[in-house]
């Protein structure tokens, strides 16, 4: 299992302020291999320890936070996002460009953040468990942004490791769409979630 990143790791203000480029361009080019398109209009950002490093200190810099309790609150707000090498997790984005179309889409795709999917080739669906830390859907519309995780059983894990194929999907009434499989630098990138 991984190590959750502690106080001691972290950048202050001006340190981060002066290696931010460089480190935000070894993020990025990280987060390539790490992106999976469903379609359109569905996106999702694998988080890992690296991405939350970043996440951490984008946020401390953009809220100015270095007094060390605000740091432990914004510790245990985003330590829980690491994968623990069972599963994988990630940040979904519903996209639409337009305030309006993504409005109106919204309010259509309710419960599409349950309806995600990721699957080690000849095992079940591993299904996608939404929004762990507090509800972002209503009644009438889901949320632009979701947290999902995807628990693998030990034998998919194993297959995985040995070479099986890795898929992604989403079955939703107004919104269908698989990677099947994703690709072989993405797959090689999630694979490592697993090494715990």
């Amino acid at each position: 299992m991984p190590e959750p990143i502690r106080r001691s790791e972290l950048m202050g203000l001006e340190q981060y302020a002066e290696q931010r480029e460089a480190f935000r361009a070894r993020v990025m080019a990280h987060k390539r291999n790490r992106r999976v398109a469903l379609g359109e209009h569905i996106t999702l950002l694998f988080e890992d320890r690296l991405t939350i490093l970043y996440q951490l200190q984008e946020m401390l810099r953009t809220e100015r936070i270095f007094e060390p309790e605000a740091i432990e609150e914004e510790l245990a707000t985003y330590n829980p996002l690491i994968p623990d090498g069972g599963n994988l997790k990630a940040t979904m984005l519903v996209e639409y460009d337009d305030p309006d179309v993504r409005r109106s889409e919204l309010a259509k795709l309710v419960g599409i953040e349950d309806a995600v999917w990721m699957q080690a080739a000849g095992h079940e669906r591993s299904a996608a468990i939404a929004d762990e830390d507090l509800e972002r859907s209503e009644a009438d519309k889901t949320s632009a942004v979701h947290f999902l995780r995807f628990e693998f059983p030990p034998a998919a894990v194993e297959a995985l490791k040995a070479g099986a194929a890795l898929a992604a999907g989403v079955d939703h009434p107004r919104y269908n769409h698989a990677v099947e499989p994703l690709p072989g630098p993405t797959r090689a990138s999630l694979l490592k979630d697993f090494q715990g």
